[in-house]
């Protein structure tokens, strides 16, 4: 059984190098291009998986060939996977623009993940019995969403949102229902003016000290918060007496030393690893869990893809060595 279920995206990602996103009107020659498996979803259950951790990913596809790459793909990692198939709808599909910085600019068509049912959800009853852990996104439809997040709550597993992509149906009562959450910069902005009616310039939370993101944080009404910072790392945020075994309440993590070339993946690469760290090591402290997270994200920006080039626990420990 699956220690670990993940209910989400799969999206066939289209990668464009270029050496600058062009203008309005303008034609630009890509240096490089491929496509391959993504999906923050998908992405999320093989960085996990690839943790050592034994992991179940529930998903839907089109009836189409991209839907076959997936389901191939998924089996040759050993990947166990429920996959809810619609005739009448096609596998989702992303265009992702990637400049000479590795800065990411993505466009997707969610397609089939729109159609994820929670009937279909439920229907997988026996993953969630067997689980310690559940990971969301917000790419399929938010009623399946909702009742992946119900089965956890009645089966007791920590439930982790990485809220991406925020959408309007996303509110306080869902919120509640999670237990981590694993915002971005923009996203952490985007639920802090919806949910808490506080407007805050994205760009500029990397720049505010622990006590003003951790006041920041505690307006979610989340029992943690990690908020992902890209270059500059993260900052993890506890309520009063939810600690997860660390000593401090709040505080931040710098950034690895990587030579990066893209981060597309490395948001998903930090939420599957973090989802697999918190189950290995189960009586650590949090702050544990978040530094494999935060080496497996930048591990990962140092090759162009997504779900292909997730980091391996080995390739990790090789290279920042065994967790602290």
């Amino acid at each position: 059984m699956a220690d670990v279920v993940v209910v989400g995206s799969y999206v066939q990602d289209h990668i464009w190098r270029l050496d600058r996103f062009p203008q309005p009107g303008e034609t630009r020659r890509a240096a490089a291009f491929h496509t391959g498996p993504g999906g923050k979803g998908f992405n999320q259950a093989v960085a996990c998986l690839r943790q050592g951790v034994a992991s179940a990913f529930i998903g839907a596809l089109g009836d189409d060939a991209l839907g076959a790459v997936a389901q191939r793909f998924a089996a040759d990692e050993q990947l166990p996977c429920r996959w809810q198939i619609h005739a009448e709808r096609s596998t989702a599909t992303s265009g992702i623009f990637v400049d000479r910085d590795g800065a990411p600019m993505n466009v997707v068509q969610l397609d089939a993940n729109e159609a994820l049912t929670p009937d279909f959800v439920h229907a997988q009853e026996d993953l969630f019995a067997g689980a310690k852990l559940l990971l969301l996104q917000l790419e399929n439809d938010i009623a399946a969403t909702r009742a992946a997040l119900q089965a956890a709550t009645r089966h007791g597993l920590l439930r982790l949102m990485n809220p991406a992509p925020v959408r309007a149906e996303f509110d306080a009562d869902l919120l509640a229902l999670c237990d981590l959450i694993t915002p971005n910069e923009t996203e952490f902005a985007q639920l802090l003016a919806q949910i808490a009616g506080v407007h805050v310039e994205a760009g500029s939370l990397a720049s505010c000290d622990d006590a003003q993101l951790h006041a920041l944080a505690r307006r979610l009404g989340a029992l943690t918060v990690v908020l992902t910072l890209g270059a500059r790392g993260c900052f993890v945020s506890h309520a009063d007496g939810e600690r997860r075994g660390d000593t401090a309440v709040c505080y931040r993590l710098a950034p690895e030393r990587v030579e990066a070339i893209d981060a597309t993946g490395a948001g998903d690469a930090f939420s599957g690893a973090l989802a697999a760290a918190i189950v290995r090591g189960q009586g650590r402290p949090f702050r544990a869990a978040v530094q494999h997270a935060n080496r497996v994200a930048a591990l990962s920006t140092e090759r162009a893809g997504t779900a292909p080039v997730m980091p391996r626990y080995e390739d990790v420990e090789r290279r920042f060595g065994a967790p602290g």
